[in-house]
């Protein structure tokens, strides 16, 4: 397996990551012995970088990795999302990201990881009452204490970007990146690289719509209600894979492995997490490690998909309006 450095002053992590919240929450039932399995495939093939929160399935995703990694825990880096509250029902509440909520909610990641440090701890989102310099302080903190190693930031723009990098240096700015969507493209990119931090690229295969399958959405699945999956929109986006599907068969390899590929091709400081549940599409992201473009094939990859070719917005209105990273 391929390595890449998160930032300048990140880990070095396998050249993709594993991100784990389908297993607990958000795209309908998954099977938990596979789940088990798919994890224990990925540290098999070198796959090093974990991706969870605290409120995939209210803790039952940092459980599951627990047991997942249990007498391994030292072959991983594990990256949580904190700051999300929700109700019993799954219903989102707002974030909390407030110094006694870093430390709080820490301490229960810790003991549902069965750990005594992550690698790298994240305000899932901007809390709009809290300031991000006391949100990463009291991360720093935890650094002095030996329960965080690194910080990393989850969808926030440019200025919170500097002010977080102002109080310690971040490894990574988690955001969503791929051919269908390459908003981090407009300026945040630019940002990151000159304060030398990596990117961790979610979204890689846009929730499942860059697929040589069908997409069927299961009950419970939060995708029905997201514009991109809705309507004339999914038609649309569809036809978009069609064309890329054509392009990954010239090239001989499947579309998803292209859609991959092309990412982790933006260049060594990002690294592309592959959301899975099946060790079948895992070992399929594995098989995009490696893959190379031409100049030429990547001109012809924007002439079928350029920016903003996407139709729909990628997440429903109100949880748009959440993104700093959108502002």
């Amino acid at each position: 397996m391929q390595k890449r450095q998160l930032g300048a002053t990140g880990p070095v992590v396998s050249a993709i990551g594993l991100g784990c919240m389908g297993m607990s929450d958000a795209y309908g039932p998954a099977d938990r012995d596979e789940s088990i399995a798919t994890v224990h495939t990925a540290l098999d093939a070198g796959v090093t970088l974990l991706d969870t929160g605290d409120f995939y399935g209210q803790g039952h995703n940092e459980m599951l990795i627990a047991e997942a990694i249990k007498g391994r825990r030292d072959e991983v880096q594990l990256s949580v999302k904190f700051g999300g509250m929700r109700d019993a029902d799954g219903v989102f509440l707002g974030f909390d990201t407030r110094p006694i909520a870093v430390a709080n909610s820490l301490a229960y990641s810790l003991q549902r990881l069965d750990t005594d440090h992550v690698d790298i701890y994240r305000p899932a989102r901007l809390d709009p009452n809290v300031p991000i310099e006391d949100t990463v302080g009291a991360i720093a903190e935890q650094i002095d204490k030996g329960r965080v190693r690194h910080i990393g930031l989850s969808e926030v723009g440019p200025e919170t970007i500097r002010r977080a990098h102002a109080v310690h240096p971040i490894a990574d700015l988690q955001i969503e990146y791929g051919l269908l969507e390459r908003g981090v493209e407009r300026e945040i990119l630019q940002v990151t690289r000159e304060l030398g931090i990596g990117i961790t690229a979610y979204g890689v295969l846009s929730r499942g719509l860059i697929s040589s399958t069908p997409l069927t959405l299961d009950a419970g699945d939060w995708r029905g209600h997201a514009p991109r999956f809705q309507g004339d929109n999914l038609a649309r986006n569809a036809a978009l894979v069609e064309k890329l599907g054509e392009i990954a068969a010239d090239k001989g390899v499947t579309v998803a492995q292209l859609a991959i590929a092309w990412v982790a091709a933006r260049g060594e400081d990002v690294v592309p997490l592959v959301g899975t549940t099946k060790r079948a599409r895992l070992n399929e992201a594995i098989g995009a490690v490696g893959v190379t473009f031409t100049e030429r094939e990547l001109q012809e990859i924007d002439a079928v998909v350029p920016v903003g070719a996407a139709a729909g917005t990628r997440y429903a209105a109100a949880q748009m309006a959440m993104l700093d990273s959108e502002r």
